[in-house]
């Protein structure tokens, strides 16, 4: 399977604007928007009240935005069980489902990730900033991508957690080391500043949300972000 629109690899600089950060009374023109900015990816945060003590939207938002535009979906489900929902996900539009490693996911890792993959989407696997690196060592060689967050996951518009570019470059080291070629994501906090230090730690794709949808020009903030 080849990514929609190009094939990514983990040396492109991907920019993705968080759809949480949007007017949520204009899904569709929002995202389109986010598109002629200059946006590579649209993320997308589920969730449950759960996982995280906030409660965002399901699987028939993610099928409005894949049926409004053509973008490359990039799903994060902050969710307690989510091999369970996982079949909802697919059939809404997802082109890459993330997953949390933490115990209090309630899923057998591994599975989950084959399952995502044999649905026909990228697996990508998520840990929090409380979460050391080892946690996702096992599951590496399964993944397309590995996304550190850089905040405490559930609310936007947080600070960004600079300490975490440790798991970064875990993440880079061990992807050398083992001849892999998963990309590298980092969600919290990221604006044009944020980024150069996510950047030279080897992190490629960018999650962003307040700084562009919120931005006075959205062009200009996503060029920033990328050329940071």
């Amino acid at each position: 399977m080849t990514w929609r629109v190009k094939k990514w690899t983990f040396e492109d600089r991907i920019i993705a604007p968080s759809l949480l950060a949007a007017d949520f009374g204009r899904v569709a023109e929002e995202t389109s928007r986010a598109i002629n900015a200059g946006a590579d990816w649209m993320h997308l945060d589920v969730m449950d009240g759960n996982f995280v003590d906030n409660i965002s939207f399901g699987p028939a938002l993610i099928q409005a935005v894949h049926e409004t535009n053509d973008v490359f979906l990039d799903v994060h489900l902050m969710i307690a069980r989510p091999d369970h929902y996982l079949p909802r996900f697919v059939a809404a539009g997802a082109d890459m489902i993330t997953v949390h490693v933490e115990p209090e996911a309630q899923h057998d890792v591994a599975t989950t990730l084959k399952a995502i993959r044999d649905a026909g989407c990228k697996a990508g696997l998520a840990l929090n900033p409380a979460t050391p690196f080892e946690a996702v060592e096992p599951f590496l060689a399964d993944i397309d991508m590995l996304l550190v967050m850089t905040v405490v996951p559930g609310f936007g518009g947080q600070s960004f957690m600079e300490e975490m570019m440790a798991k970064v470059e875990a993440g880079v080291k061990h992807r050398r080391e083992n001849n892999l070629a998963y990309h590298i994501q980092v969600d919290g906090g990221i604006g044009a500043g944020t980024a150069a230090i996510a950047g030279k730690a080897g992190a490629n794709v960018l999650v962003a949300g307040s700084s562009t949808f919120g931005a006075q020009d959205m062009a200009e903030a996503v060029r920033e972000i990328r050329n940071a």
